[in-house]
């Protein structure tokens, strides 16, 4: 009988034990039925169309729950607008973490907004992950170890065009309209030093506020400069006035504009195919108005129906939001049961080769380094579709260029 004891006692201390471990590997934000993701997005303001990228990845955890969930548990996607405004987003985090109780802050939108959250968000441990930014500050794992960006940086976008330029229109004169914030700063500075010692051919470059009225003046300007290529950077709606505005002046440079203002239906279209015809971008996501993606199937139908139910209406995001989320799917089914913060870091940094879905053939996902995409591919459109030039062009830094 004393054996019978010590054995079912032991039983119970097992049961304990192993109880208290599934417990260790759970914080808050998680329970048997779901998992809490905190978002902020631009919902309205002046950046209010990226907040579309926001509407695209509820779509897409919609979709995932009315599959199951991951390993059962249905995501809880918590977004909230914060105006684009850094102060709103630092508000907003401590809600989504100290009252909703958030696992994790997944893609929110923007440079400025994602700098002022990160350092509360790696003191408390909370995972920052897949930032919407191509700001290269969100992949330094040594200085900020819980907080990882997404998508190409803006800086190594510029050099690539830098890189084209010299290559097909050397001793060119250039001009380059780009917005005046950390996005267009950034683009602009990598296009200055990938020219290097040519960089004195940008003979005008004017900075712009994302709600200028005065893009039409600033087209006469630089096409009283004579240059042969205009590179710009700003938001779609701007691109598109920029295109036709550069047409109605009788103007044809070699058109460069930066991939997030390339889509063919919200940009290229509204801007006349006839006068986009031979625009070059630097891209990593397919275009879903692209003829070239109209066999791609899966659950991109289901998904566009979900999307345009929530709101959602631009096609540039719901590709980049769709993507995105897929990455985060894809980290969360890696940590099976374990969805403590540290094993959710863990995992976000183990994906290898990782082939989302809406990725351009040729590009993965890696994010050792904590920069998930550091490719790229140069594409110039045709009147009708995006063709690419030459091969996948790696953006990764070396080190002389982290310094």
């Amino acid at each position: 009988m004393a054996t019978l004891f010590r054995t079912l006692l032991a039983s119970v201390v097992a049961l304990v034990s192993l109880g208290a471990i599934t417990q260790q590997v759970r914080d808050q934000g998680v329970t048997d039925t779901e998992i809490r993701i905190g978002n902020l997005m631009p919902y309205s303001g002046t950046l209010e169309i990226f907040g579309q990228i926001g509407k695209a990845e509820a779509a897409y955890f919609d979709m995932i729950n009315e599959r199951g969930g991951i390993n059962g548990r249905k995501i809880r996607f918590m977004s909230y607008d914060d105006l684009s405004d850094a102060s709103n987003a630092m508000d907003l985090t401590r809600i989504l973490v100290e009252t909703d109780n958030v696992l994790l802050m997944f893609g929110s939108f923007g440079t400025p907004d994602n700098l002022a959250v990160r350092k509360y968000l790696n003191e408390r441990q909370v995972p920052q992950l897949f930032v919407a930014s191509g700001d290269q500050d969100f992949g330094e794992p040594s200085l900020y170890p819980w907080t990882m960006g997404w998508q190409p940086s803006y800086r190594e976008e510029g050099r690539i065009y830098a890189n084209y330029i010299q290559a097909f229109y050397p001793g060119k004169k250039i001009v380059a309209l780009w917005e005046n914030d950390q996005f267009g700063r950034e683009l602009f500075k990598g296009l200055v030093q990938g020219l290097g010692d040519v960089a004195h051919n940008i003979r005008v470059d004017i900075a712009y506020d994302v709600d200028d009225q005065h893009l039409d003046g600033h087209i006469s300007i630089l096409k009283q400069s004579g240059a042969e290529v205009f590179v710009f950077a700003g938001v779609p709606e701007n691109a598109a006035k920029v295109i036709r505005a550069a047409a109605d002046h009788g103007w044809r440079p070699v058109f460069v504009v930066n991939q997030m203002a390339s889509s063919i239906e919200t940009v290229l279209k509204p801007a006349g195919t006839e006068n986009a015809t031979g625009v070059i971008t630097a891209a990593f996501l397919k275009d879903a108005s692209d003829p070239a993606w109209r066999e791609d199937q899966g659950a991109w139908h289901s998904f566009l129906d979900k999307y345009t139910k929530a709101g959602g209406k631009d096609d540039a995001a719901a590709v980049y939001g769709y993507a995105a989320a897929e990455t985060m799917v894809q980290v969360l089914k890696q940590c099976g049961n374990d969805l403590s913060r540290e094993n959710v870091m863990k995992q976000a940094a183990a994906i290898r080769d990782y082939q989302a879905s809406a990725l351009l053939p040729g590009i993965r996902i890696n994010t050792g380094q904590f920069r998930p995409v550091e490719q790229l591919r140069l594409l110039q459109f045709d009147g009708r579709s995006w063709q690419p030039i030459g091969d996948v062009l790696d953006t990764a830094f070396t080190d002389a260029r982290r310094k």
